[in-house]
């Protein structure tokens, strides 16, 4: 049997979703290769350049957004995000699953790219809190966030979460643990799709 395509798995939800650990499990697992995001906030402490994101300046960002480099990008935040289109591009092309870590306007991008790999690759979720409190919970929990930015992200998620209709697949958030193995689940389904497979035409 011929081998399987790459998958694309765009994961989004609002800040203090879970979402980017449950990204980062699996990768740190071996099953798929996490994008890494480059980004113009500063790095919050503990984060390393090149392992959570590719901080960059705003003038270098804009420099690389200008050569058509990036498969989406967003503003958030008052920052700028945006995945690389060669780091994704090249994993698919070897057969290797990528999961991309992104918000609501960077999945709407790739969901309308009009390469036809990424459209073949394509899968997106959302990750939906459990509620309003836990949200709010998880948010003031990072220690890192003053009170004034706590209640825009807060905004923000609130809005993020109007969108979840957009998605093939919704993930109401639970414990850790359930959320990870209902997301191996799909992943897993996923790569068990005939359209994957090389020399079908889907």
């Amino acid at each position: 049997m011929s081998a399987r395509t790459g998958m694309l798995l765009v994961v989004s939800g609002p800040s203090g979703s879970g979402k980017t650990t449950l990204c980062r499990r699996l990768a740190d697992c071996g099953e798929v290769r996490y994008s890494i995001s480059c980004t113009t906030r500063p790095p919050r402490p503990g984060e390393v350049n090149g392992t959570d994101y590719h901080f960059l300046s705003r003038a270098e960002f804009e420099s690389r957004l200008a050569a058509g480099e990036f498969l989406e990008h967003a503003k958030v935040h008052g920052n700028l995000y945006g995945s690389l289109k060669s780091e994704v591009l090249q994993h698919l092309a070897s057969g290797l699953d990528v999961v991309m870590d992104i918000d609501v306007q960077g999945a709407h991008q790739v969901r309308n790219c009009a390469d036809a790999e990424i459209r073949r690759a394509f899968v997106d979720l959302f990750v939906m809190p459990a509620s309003g409190d836990e949200l709010l919970a998880r948010l003031s929990g990072r220690g890192t966030d003053s009170a004034e930015v706590i209640s825009v992200r807060m905004t923000n998620a609130l809005e993020e979460m109007r969108h979840w209709g957009k998605y093939a697949y919704l993930l109401h958030s639970g414990t850790r643990d359930e959320d990870y193995s209902r997301f191996v689940g799909l992943v897993t389904a996923e790569r068990m799709r005939v359209t994957r497979i090389k020399g079908t035409t889907g």
